[in-house]
C-alpha cells in the first residue's frame, strides 16, 4: 500500500484547479519574462560593456608600448645629435622643437574653437 505522503496528488477539480491552473500559468509566464529579460541584458548590456572593456584594454596597451617605443627613439636620438652637436646644443634643439609642435597644437585649437 502506498504512503499517502509520497503519493502523487491527483488534480484538482473546479474552482481549485482553476486558480492552480491560473497560478502555474502565471509562475511559467513570470519565468518566462525573467529569462527573456536576462537574455536581453546578457546580449544588449553585458557583451557591448565587454567588448568596450576589452577595446579599452587593448588601446592602453597599445599607447603604453607606443610611449615607451618613442622614449627609446627620443633617447636614442639625443644621443645621436649629443654626439654631433654636443650634449647642450642636442637638449636646446630637441626644446625648440617641441616648442615648436606645441605652437602649432595651440594654433589648430584656437581655429577649431573660433569655428
Amino acid at each position: 500500500m502506498a504512503d499517502p505522503d509520497t503519493a502523487p496528488e491527483a488534480p484538482k477539480t473546479g474552482i481549485e484547479g482553476i486558480i492552480d491552473a491560473v497560478a502555474d500559468l502565471l509562475q511559467t509566464a513570470s519565468d518566462w519574462v525573467r529569462q527573456e529579460a536576462e537574455t536581453v541584458v546578457r546580449e544588449k548590456v553585458v557583451k557591448p560593456i565587454q567588448r568596450l572593456g576589452l577595446t579599452l584594454v587593448s588601446a592602453s596597451a597599445a599607447g603604453c608600448l607606443l610611449v615607451v617605443g618613442l622614449i627609446f627613439i627620443a633617447v636614442g636620438l639625443f644621443v645621436l645629435l649629443g654626439e654631433w652637436i654636443t650634449y647642450p646644443g642636442a637638449l636646446l634643439a630637441i626644446g625648440g622643437v617641441y616648442v615648436l609642435v606645441s605652437l602649432v597644437f595651440i594654433v589648430i585649437k584656437v581655429r577649431m574653437m573660433q569655428k
